[in-house]
């Protein structure tokens, strides 16, 4: 990068950092940065609003307060503990990289940009928000919030869906990163992303520390930046969702070990949007006796890459024991489905209607 440019970038810092002082958010994780609390929290962060976080950091770390009881937690409480955010490989490399760290590193969280890669889910970006957070470390931690600051106050037009440019923006910061406050500009560009220069609507320029030498708003096309480049559609799968209970219990199956929400419990489902004459014909198929049917909210949920569209059905039968051609159901009782057993939070609607005392009150 030429001298003009670092000279144009690092006007940012100064103002930017003054701005944080006086602005920045109290959150449980910045009260204490140990290197495990910001680790934990930037895991949950991703692609997770802050005010949702909150009560699944304070849950998780009071379940699992260090490395070392992070490293010995059983899948299964794991998810549960994760169960509503979503993106669960991101809690299972939590796991593996504490057992990484116990074995290679003697159970102390490695202090290095470098060595935080080679931890399992720690890519560049939580590798320099740990480092620089919890260690002080000039390196920079660019996620989306930086890269759409950055683009709007320079008018950058280059794509930041590219990995090459995500690479060049780390480049660059590391040019005009402060001494002694790594951490703190670090946050304070995420912060400014979050609070102010929003990804969604308007930016509230007046708030901003830029607002003076910012090229995208002196120009007036604030929302126009940044450039990105076009995702590919998501593919969408319809589904039919059977709340299946006799008196006591409620089926659920287990999902494979690998792909998309691995190892969780879900519901039994058929492919397609079925009738109610294709799903009592299953039920007799599977050799339980249906005494009543009704049917359940549509509900949809949307992944990174691809969508549900859900139809439901709770069918009451006279005893699940007596099911066959399906090994893999489980049957549980209402108090295992809120503690035991993780659920995505793609069945939402369909958890809430499969609590016994309320499924069938008005019909019984």
């Amino acid at each position: 990068m030429r001298k003009n440019e670092i000279d144009e970038l690092e006007k940012i810092v100064e103002p930017l950092l003054g701005w944080y002082d006086a602005h920045a958010r109290v959150l449980p994780w910045r009260e204490e940065p140990t290197a495990y609390r910001v680790w934990v929290s930037e895991i949950m962060l991703q692609q997770t609003r802050v005010e949702a976080v909150k009560p699944y950091y304070e849950r998780f770390l009071n379940t699992l307060p260090d490395v070392e009881a992070l490293a010995d937690a059983e899948e299964e409480v794991l998810l549960k503990l994760w169960e509503g955010l979503g993106y669960y490989n991101r809690v299972r490399n939590l796991n593996k990289a504490a057992r990484q760290i116990m074995e290679q590193y003697g159970g102390q969280i490695p202090d290095t940009y470098e060595e935080l890669c080679k931890l399992a889910g720690i890519g560049s970006y939580t590798a320099g928000a740990i480092a620089s957070i919890a260690f002080n470390r000039p390196v920079p931690a660019v996620d989306g919030n930086v890269l759409r600051v950055l683009s709007r106050v320079r008018m950058d037009g280059r794509d930041i869906m590219q990995q090459r440019v995500k690479t060049a923006v780390e480049q660059e910061l590391l040019e005009i990163m402060p001494e002694g406050r790594a951490g703190a500009f670090n946050q304070a560009l995420m912060e400014l992303g979050a609070m102010v220069c929003i990804p969604n609507g308007e930016p509230k320029c007046g708030e901003c520390p830029w607002h003076d030498f910012c090229k995208a708003r002196l120009a007036g096309c604030m929302t126009e930046y940044p450039k990105k480049s076009k995702k590919k559609p998501r593919t969408i799968e319809y589904k039919t969702i059977l709340v299946l209970q006799d008196a006591n219990r409620t089926a659920l199956q287990k999902r494979p070990s690998k792909g998309l929400l691995a190892g969780m419990y879900e519901f039994p489902w058929m492919e397609g949007n079925r009738s109610e004459e294709e799903v009592l014909a299953y039920i007799k198929e599977l050799g339980l006796k249906a005494i009543r049917i009704r049917r359940l909210e549509d509900s949809k949920h949307i992944f990174t890459h691809k969508e549900w569209h859900m139809t439901g059905y709770a069918i009451r039968v006279d005893e699940l024991e007596s099911i066959t051609g399906n090994g893999r159901l489980l049957f549980a009782d209402k108090e295992e489905t809120d503690t035991q057993y993780a659920i995505p939070s793609a069945y939402a609607a369909y958890l809430k209607a499969a609590h016994m005392d309320t499924l069938f009150r008005h019909i019984n």
